[in-house]
Order: C-alpha cells, then structure tokens, then sequence
C-alpha cells in the first residue's frame, strides 16, 4: 500500500530525481522525459473523461441526445481503465530495466489485445474513412486528438530512450502498447463523434477548397493584392 505523507521533499530542488531503486539522475535524463509525458496523457485523460460527462443531453431545440448517456458510460469506463495502465506503464519505466522492484507488476500482451479488441468493435460501426480527419468536433473528442497526439510524443521519446541506453531498455511490447494506444484513442474519437451523430471534419486539399486557402492567395498576389492577402492568414 502506497502512503504519502507529504508531497515536497526539497530533494529535486537542485534538478535531479529519484528513481523508484533509490537511484539518483537528472530531470534531463531522457528516463525522465519518458515519465513526464505519461504523466501529461494521463492528466488529459483526466480531462476528457471529465469533458465527455459534461455532453449536454439535449439538442439546442430540446430534444433528447439519446446516445449521449451510452457514449458516457463507455468512454468513462475505459479512460479510467486507461489511467490505471498509464499508471502501471510510469512505474515501470521509472525503474532502470535491470533493477525493477518485485512490487512493480507490468503490462502484459492482454492489455495491448483489448485495444485492439476495442478498436475492432467500433471500427465494425464507422464507415470507412474518404479523407484525413481534421482535430476538432465536440470537447471530448477535440481532447481525444489531443491526446494522440502526445501519445504520439511518447512514442517518439520511447524510441529516443531506447536509442540512447540499449535495446533492454525499453520491453518491446511497450512500444507496441503505445502504438497501439494511439490509434485507439483516434478510432474512440471517431466512434464518439458517429454516436452523438455529428459530422467528421474532413481534409480538404488545396484544389479542392474554395479561395480562402492557399490558391486563393496565390491568385490575389498575382493580381496584386498582397496586403489584402496576408490580413486572411
């Protein structure tokens, strides 16, 4: 059982950390990076759990969102079960690799399988996709974005870490795990969105968008109206 007495120690004051052995380093070391950014998903996940519980249950005229209630129940249940492995993730990869505690118990492949378990089911309920998606829609699925993105981030310094200290040090199924996390959380947007029966905001190349974008400036500047043109960035 964890007991926290206090939360300051003074002991990080001069830039290094503890890691969970006892072991000094800096909180520069790419170790850390790693940590930091599970951390900050987490606390998005945080966000959009609270965010997909604020979905309002009426549309604007009054009548009722009757998937809302649904989209709530799920959501909620797997983000928080998605904390609770973001956690397990941080306390493994706070260890160095040859030195991890007994207690620390890690991921296994079932946890990688239920995402795509998961990303299977809905996947069965979206259309295929016509274009890139644009990050936007409702709050919890604009946030759903944003955390991909950093999962995305976490990857990249994953790799980083395992570039810098050897191949053990980082388990190749925590890799996988993240990959995986980040496509999850890309199909649970979509999914959220089709069940609140909302419309994707899709890509739209340069040919294909009206003069707003970037042949419509191009077209002014040849006629030109470059000031006109640059006050529509």
């Amino acid at each position: 059982m964890v007991r926290i007495d206090r939360v300051y120690t003074g002991g990080g004051d001069a830039g290094q950390t503890s890691l969970v052995d006892g072991s000094r380093v800096s909180k520069s070391e790419s170790r850390l990076e790693v940590v930091g950014t599970i951390d900050e998903l987490n606390s998005l996940f945080g966000v959009i759990s609270m965010e997909v519980n604020r979905l309002p249950e009426t549309h604007a005229d009054g009548g009722q969102r009757s998937t809302v209630r649904q989209v709530c129940e799920v959501t909620t249940s797997v983000i928080g079960r998605m904390q609770h492995e973001l956690f397990d993730l941080g306390a493994e990869l706070s260890c160095p690799p040859d030195n991890i505690p007994e207690g620390i118990v890690m991921l296994g492949e079932g946890a990688s399988e239920r995402l795509v378990d998961e990303m299977d089911a809905w996947l069965e309920e979206l259309s295929p996709l016509t274009s890139f998606i644009l990050p936007a829609g409702e709050a919890p699925v604009a946030w759903l974005q944003v955390a991909r993105t950093v999962g995305r981030r976490l990857e990249r310094r994953l790799v980083e870490l395992k570039e810098k200290e050897g191949e053990d040090s980082v388990r190749a199924f925590v890799l996988s795990y993240v990959n995986r996390l980040s496509d999850w959380l890309f199909v649970l947007a979509r999914w959220i969105t089709m069940r609140l029966g909302e419309s994707e905001v899709l890509w739209q190349p340069i040919g294909e968008r009206d003069g707003s974008g970037a042949e419509g400036i191009r077209i002014q500047r040849q006629h030109g109206d470059i000031g006109s043109a640059i006050d529509d960035l």
